[in-house]
C-alpha cells in the first residue's frame, strides 16, 4: 500500500528536494506551506494523483488541529510519515534580541512540529498504524555561529522534542529522529556574504557546502521501513563539520 507522508515547507529549499525525492520513491504526499510556487504547481502537474498541497501559515499555531487535521485531513487519511522541515530563520546577536521576532521563530520552529506531531500520532493511533516522524534540526546546534543563538535554540529543542518522543512511542512502533544538515545552498543561507560562505565551508572536513539531494534522501531513509530500528536519533548530513 502506499505511504501517505505529511511534511512542511514544501514550497522551496530542502522541502521541495525532499519532496521531490519521496514522490519519485513512490510515496503520496501531502505537503504544507504558505505559498504555492511555480515548482509546487509543477509537482501538482506531474504527480497528480499523489501530491496535494494545502497552503497554510504555520505561525498560525492556533488553527493547526482546526484547519489541518480537522479540515483538510479527513479521518481516512492515513499518515505514515510526517517531516517536520518548515523553519523560520533569525539571524542577529542575542544583545539585539526583537521579542516578537523571537516568539515568531518560537511557534514556526518548534510550536507547530510539536503540535503537528501531535496530530500525526494520533491519526496513526486512529488507524492502528505505525510510522516515522522525521525533524529538520540544524548544525548550529553542534557547531556555534554567530547570530544563529535564537534559532539555535529552537532547532535544540526540537533534538530533545524527538528523542522524548521516540521514548513515548516506540512500543507502538512510532518512531522519531532528527535529520541535521549542514549550511546548504538554500534562500536561508543566501543572506551570507561569499566570505561567510567560506568561512563556514572551511570547517568542514570536505570544504563544500551540504548537498540538499544526500539531506533528501537520509529522510527518504528513515521514512523506509528499511531504517525500522532506528528511533531518537540525530544523523548529521553536514560534509563533516568539525
Amino acid at each position: 500500500m502506499m505511504k501517505t507522508i505529511l511534511i512542511t515547507g514544501v514550497s522551496r529549499g530542502l522541502g521541495l528536494g525532499i519532496a521531490r525525492k519521496l514522490l519519485a520513491d513512490g510515496y503520496r504526499l501531502i505537503g504544507v506551506s504558505r505559498t504555492e510556487t511555480d515548482d509546487i504547481v509543477e509537482l501538482q502537474k506531474r504527480y497528480p494523483d499523489d501530491f496535494e498541497f494545502i497552503s497554510f501559515d504555520l505561525s498560525a499555531t492556533a488553527e493547526i488541529d482546526r484547519v489541518l487535521f480537522k479540515k483538510r485531513l479527513s479521518a481516512d487519511v492515513c499518515l505514515s510519515g510526517l517531516v517536520n522541515n518548515a523553519a523560520h530563520a533569525y539571524d542577529d546577536l542575542v544583545t539585539n534580541i526583537d521579542r516578537a521576532r523571537l516568539e515568531a521563530v518560537i511557534d514556526v520552529n518548534i510550536v507547530s512540529p510539536i503540535l503537528l506531531t501531535k496530530g500525526v500520532i494520533r491519526n496513526m493511533l486512529l488507524h492502528n498504524t505505525t510510522g516515522s516522524l522525521v525533524h529538520i534540526s540544524s548544525i548550529s546546534t553542534k557547531t556555534g555561529y554567530k547570530g544563529l543563538a535564537m534559532y539555535a535554540a529552537t532547532k535544540g529543542a526540537l533534538e530533545a522534542f524527538s528523542k522524548n518522543v521516540a521514548r513515548e512511542w516506540g512500543r507502538r512502533c512510532i518512531r522519531s529522529n532528527c535529520v541535521v544538515p549542514g549550511f546548504m545552498e538554500t534562500d536561508m543561507s543566501r543572506t551570507l556574504s561569499d566570505d561567510q560562505r567560506s568561512q563556514i565551508y572551511r570547517r568542514t572536513a570536505l570544504g563544500t557546502p551540504t548537498q540538499i539531494e544526500s539531506v533528501a534522501a537520509t529522510v527518504g531513509f528513515l521514512l523506509a521501513d528499511e531504517s525500522g530500528s532506528i528511533t531518537g536519533q540525530n544523523i548529521y548530513v553536514d560534509s563533516g563539520t568539525v
